[in-house]
């Protein structure tokens, strides 16, 4: 018989609809029900791609003595993470500070009031078993102690979720972010620090910018040794492009298999701007195919992007992309079957489980054209094997992240139905999910769920606007943007510059959460700071300007003590530091076109460039700039300090490599 959660819209959710566990959603009425009883809560919080959330709901949440155990004696509360991002941050912080670690699935036992008294992550079924009739024992016979602790738990998590003291985010401060990088970066396998190793797209970022605005060889040179050793081990999927969450190893071989929206695009956006800052042929391959795989293999009917595909497929991990020398050959034949595998190391002991290998590329094949054919073959005989399930929810920041990568990729390679894809999605998130005139968190199947957006949903769809108004010069991207910036600002600031999640008219949480950190995605702050930063600079707002130097200064203690978690904040500071520079061409035909490409080819950190005709409305930057004797030209300003406009292609690529007009 199905639970509560059958009328759930997450896929992760309904992973859990037919458990024997009387699953309640997130809400008021399982607290009031906790009440009722007078019992503690059981908050379990995972995601569908999650494989040890599906080993946990294997082990305990299908078996009906673990079912019989809550039942008895708790109220149990499934949350997605992904659909509620705010619920997650406060009980991961208490997680965190009670283990020492985190992740996934997450265990937390609360009062009524969402006061956490224990927490951890995956735990088996007999000590799960041992620790709910441990909690039911305490909650009977030593209710004061239970109260208290909760009591002194919540109030550290309030103060460890609370805005910091601002900091200013000098030049000095990203030195000596690099130099702290660099002594974390392995040198032999490229990334930052030991295995587990998750790919540190934002940090990427903050250093190709560091390297355009001072000329650190040093920072492209970890971009450079980092992005090659991810697309030639097996995180990244060799058939079908786009990478996986993470490697379990230090020289990225073993991919932990889930493929994430964030992950994709974040990655698609890095290489295309180490394309852009070295011309590297592999760069632009990794870029084109991790697109690829966002359209392809995460495009919804609807037009937007799902959030994942599963790290397991029937519930075996890799069982899609794993390989046997004897299936390459089955495949293939035996000449280019064993060709392959020694290409793709595949080897008889294996590289992953039972005798099975991930598949690396650690160089180009002699053959171009024997390996287009032979990916080609394997990647239909793939699509017959059984595929991982995929998450088809629809999440507003991740797509924005992804409408960013698709239209910045598109227009930097040339590349149209790129961004015509990321036209698609930004119509139906505006179109979707706007609910009187309120941003929601995610949809699917188009229905719109019930949860609020979230301080990053603002800041990082209003990024991926952005840029798609620079690919497109249409006017109404930029001004849905400015929307969603003036909403952020009057309903999710906490003062100094600070944003919460969550806004002012939220769902009351036991804490309102903030987090300044930047983890495998951007943060509300660093998102907002770098989409007002953007937005400033497009339209020369200086309030935009003044509220994006305000948020930058909240993670400035963060970014100094521990870079690996501000990527995504250092590079708006880079960009910051370095900007605004606008260039604005006005005209039309293939001069325009010439002008506009040179300008999008500069790496310089903070630049804005947008093509018009002269005083088209909408667009701030093209307001009161003529045709320069009926030709078309570009403008360059820095600080808001204009040059004289440019007609030859050639002088600007000069102005803008050199500075000089």
């Amino acid at each position: 018989m199905a639970n509560r959660l059958a009328a759930a819209t997450s896929p992760y959710l309904l992973q859990h609809a037919d458990n024997p566990v009387d699953w309640w959603e997130w809400g008021d009425e399982a607290f009031a029900e906790a009440r009722r009883r007078d019992v503690p809560v059981l908050l379990s919080v995972g995601y569908a791609a999650c494989h040890w959330c599906h080993v946990m709901a294997h082990e305990s949440f299908q078996d009906e003595q673990v079912a019989a155990a809550l039942a008895d004696g708790f109220v149990a509360i499934k949350v997605d993470r992904e659909e509620r991002p705010d619920v997650d941050a406060i009980y991961m912080t208490a997680t965190t500070a009670l283990t020492g670690q985190g992740g996934w699935p997450m265990t937390v036992l609360m009062t009524a009031e969402g006061e956490p008294f224990w927490a951890g992550t995956y735990l088996p079924r007999g000590a799960f078993l041992a620790l709910l009739a441990s909690a039911r024992e305490a909650w009977r016979s030593r209710r004061a102690e239970v109260d208290d602790s909760s009591a002194r738990i919540a109030e550290a998590v309030r103060a460890a979720v609370a805005p910091t003291p601002p900091q200013p985010i000098t030049e000095q401060t990203c030195t000596v972010a690099l130099q702290r990088l660099a002594g974390s970066f392995d040198r032999v396998n490229g990334g930052f620090g030991r295995a587990p190793k998750f790919p540190p797209s934002m940090v990427l970022e903050f250093l190709l910018r560091h390297h355009a605005r001072t000329g650190s060889a040093a920072a492209l040179a970890m971009v450079d040794a980092t992005c090659t050793a991810m697309a030639r081990g097996g995180m990244y999927d060799q058939l079908g492009g786009g990478f996986a969450r993470y490697a379990v190893d230090a020289e990225w071989v073993v991919p932990h298999f889930e493929k994430m929206l964030y992950d994709n695009a974040l990655l698609a956006r890095v290489y295309g701007h180490l394309w852009r800052a070295t011309g590297s042929a592999l760069a632009e391959r990794i870029a084109r195919e991790t697109c690829d795989l966002i359209v392809r293999d995460l495009g919804t009917r609807e037009g937007g992007f799902a959030a994942s595909l599963d790290a397991d497929t029937e519930g075996v991990e890799g069982l899609t992309y794993a390989w046997s020398p004897a299936e390459l050959v089955e495949v293939l034949g035996a000449e280019d079957g064993s060709r392959a595998a020694a290409l793709l190391e595949v080897t008889e002991a294996g590289t992953f489980e039972h005798g099975r290998s991930t598949l690396q590329l650690r160089s180009d094949p002699d053959d171009p054209e024997w390996w287009a054919h032979t990916r080609g073959r394997l990647l239909k005989a793939r699509g017959r094997r059984p595929q991982p399930a995929r998450d088809d929810k629809v999440v507003t920041a991740w797509n924005g992240l992804a409408i960013a990568a698709l239209a910045d990729v598109g227009a930097l390679l040339g590349h149209p139905a790129y961004v015509a894809n990321a036209c698609t999605a930004a119509e139906l998130v505006m179109t979707r999910h706007l609910v009187d005139g309120r941003l929601r968190r995610a949809s699917r199947d188009g229905v719109v769920g019930s949860a609020l957006a979230v301080a990053d949903d603002h800041g990082d769809l209003a990024e991926g606007l952005l840029a798609l108004h620079q690919a497109t010069g249409a006017a109404r991207w930029l001004a849905a943007a400015g929307e969603l910036l003036d909403s952020a600002l009057e309903r999710y600031a906490a003062g100094d510059g600070a944003f919460h999640d969550t806004p002012d008219d939220g769902e009351r949480l036991v804490a309102r959460p903030h987090s300044a950190a930047d983890n495998a995605e951007p943060s509300g702050q660093s998102a907002l700071a770098g989409a007002l930063l953007t937005y400033g600079a497009l339209t020369g707002s200086p309030r935009h300007l003044a509220a994006a130097d305000a948020a930058l200064e909240v993670a400035g203690s963060i970014a100094e003590r521990e870079p690996r978690f501000a990527g995504w904040t250092l590079a708006v500071a880079e960009a910051r530091l370095a900007g605004p520079l606008q260039v604005a061409v006005v005209g039309t035909g293939e001069r325009a076109a010439q002008l506009l490409r040179v300008a999008r080819a500069s790496a310089a950190p903070g630049l804005v460039a947008v093509a018009g005709e002269p005083d088209a409305p909408g667009l701030p930057l093209l307001e009161g700039r003529p045709l320069v004797d009926g030709k078309p030209a570009a403008y360059v300003c820095r600080g808001f300090v204009c040059e004289r406009p440019i007609t030859d292609p050639e002088r600007l690529r000069v102005a803008l490599a050199t500075g000089d007009p």
